[in-house]
């Protein structure tokens, strides 16, 4: 399952860096600390995965772990904002998620971020599945 979890990993990260390269053309460095945070986090967690995967140590996992749940927080920041242009009265966190999962299923984004954004849980929750197993191998 550790090689699932690399597989969606890097076809997450390979879609992101298609988004990535969009954004560098075209944002003109709007929201440049919230995408490049976002950026080295979820690299930062890949390096962190393999490295769990050459070594076994479970610590690694559970570091990539936190390390992605700390990259998908900024993906996050950067949806809410996108679903605060497509509906200003979204005003809690809750409607502005709506709104955002609305507009995914609506085509209001392009095929690119809505896989990215869809994508992302498959990754967090095959990879949390992935640390639980290996903590209870481990443990056993």
């Amino acid at each position: 399952m550790a090689m699932v979890v690399l597989v969606a990993w890097v076809t997450q990260a390979a879609v992101g860096l298609t988004l990535f390269i969009h954004w560098l053309r075209h944002a003109r460095g709007r929201g440049a600390r919230t995408v490049v945070s976002h950026v080295v986090l979820s690299l930062s967690g890949l390096v962190f995965w393999g490295w769990f995967m050459f070594t076994g140590a479970v610590p690694l996992a559970w570091i990539a772990f936190a390390i992605i749940t700390a990259g998908n927080t900024f993906g996050d920041v950067m949806l809410l904002a996108r679903a605060r242009r497509l509906a200003p009265g979204a005003k809690t966190i809750w409607q502005q998620y709506g709104v955002a999962i609305s507009a995914i299923f609506r085509g209001e984004l392009t095929p690119q971020v809505s896989f990215h954004t869809l994508f992302s849980a498959v990754v967090f929750f095959t990879c949390l599945g992935v640390c639980i197993g290996a903590t209870a191998t481990a443990l056993a």
